[in-house]
């Protein structure tokens, strides 16, 4: 299979996103790579990372191997997972262009060019490395909340970082849905989610509640059911689904499950609520209330790609529409 895909036949600037394959780092790219197009009209070259092969004295040298032919001069090379490093490394030295990476690498720092790191890796900032709450994603905030008693679960699954335990969820979803019966409600599970847990939702549906498979979900879902829904729940485990629901503006509770010590995750997490970007379940009754998008808006994607045009790439964004507070 080749490993080369694509997205756009502009080329000023032509930006590489290497890949490993797995879902949350693939959306951390494309949610940066949506908005240095959105800012630039950037083309967006993806290469999978499984797709060459790099011996470690490749990456150690900064010497690529055999690229596609047709693959544009890069002017940013941006790299998310640890399988993505070896390649990365590779083609540190390649033409003028500046290397990226995404999360915390485990080489240093002065091999690249920058890094774009969540608070919850526990890195300090710099002028080489842009901190961000949470993670980033491919979710646009909302202007406005829908006036319908809408309100979306997301499920999740064992997790290193809490304690999965069904008959808490269960009950926390019965409870919401009994609660605030004049409600419409949409579960929808994850990957993660164990089957005992799925064919428990299933027995939640009813004439006003949905559930759904996230296997029977298309990849502009979670988007268009974020901007029908009023209210949003969702597990703790996943710091990317935290994050996107967060990013949305929708007011966002998160079920209780209890925390490992000293995760990481975790803690990030509860870094989101103290900054009143997600709520816990104890605080279910503001969730619910609410009738406006978040006052503080949570961007990541959008800062980091202002980030990277002021450091590492000519030209000016196209507009200040969308600042992340």
């Amino acid at each position: 299979m080749r490993p080369l895909s694509i997205d756009s036949e502009k080329a000023t600037p032509v930006i590489w996103l290497v890949t490993d394959g797995k879902p949350g780092h693939r959306n951390q790219l494309k949610g940066l790579g949506n908005r240095l197009r959105a800012h630039t009209g950037a083309g967006l070259y993806w290469l999978e990372a499984t797709g060459f092969r790099v011996p470690l004295w490749r990456a150690l040298f900064g010497m690529a191997p055999a690229l596609p032919s047709d693959l544009p001069e890069p002017d940013l090379i941006v790299a998310a997972g640890t399988g993505t490093h070896p390649l990365l490394l590779s083609l540190r030295r390649l033409g003028n262009a500046r290397t990226l990476v995404i999360m915390k690498p485990g080489f240093p720092l002065s091999w690249v060019d920058g890094a774009i790191v969540p608070a919850h890796d526990d890195i300090k900032p710099s002028s080489r490395v842009l901190v961000t709450e949470g993670v980033m994603n491919t979710i646009t905030p909302l202007a406005r909340l829908t006036a319908n008693r809408e309100a979306l679960i997301l499920v999740g699954g064992p997790s290193p970082h809490f304690d999965w335990d069904d008959d808490a969820i269960l009950a926390q979803i019965g409870d919401l849905i009994a609660r605030y019966a004049d409600w419409r409600w949409t579960i929808s599970d994850s990957r993660r989610t164990p089957e005992a847990t799925r064919q428990r939702l299933q027995q939640l549906a009813a004439p006003r509640v949905t559930v759904l498979s996230s296997e029977s979900t298309h990849e502009n879902w979670l988007r268009h059911q974020l901007s029908a829904s009023r209210a949003v729940w969702t597990t703790p485990d996943s710091m990317s689904m935290v994050c996107e629901a967060a990013t949305s503006g929708v007011p966002t509770g998160l079920l209780d499950l209890p925390a490992r010590p000293d995760s990481r995750v975790a803690k990030g997490v509860n870094r989101l609520a103290r900054s009143g970007l997600v709520a816990h379940w104890s605080d279910h009754r503001s969730v619910m209330a609410r009738h406006t998008v978040s006052a503080r808006q949570l961007w990541e994607a959008d800062r980091a790609a202002r980030w990277v045009l002021e450091r590492f790439l000519t030209g000016k964004p196209t507009s200040d529409k969308g600042k992340s507070a």
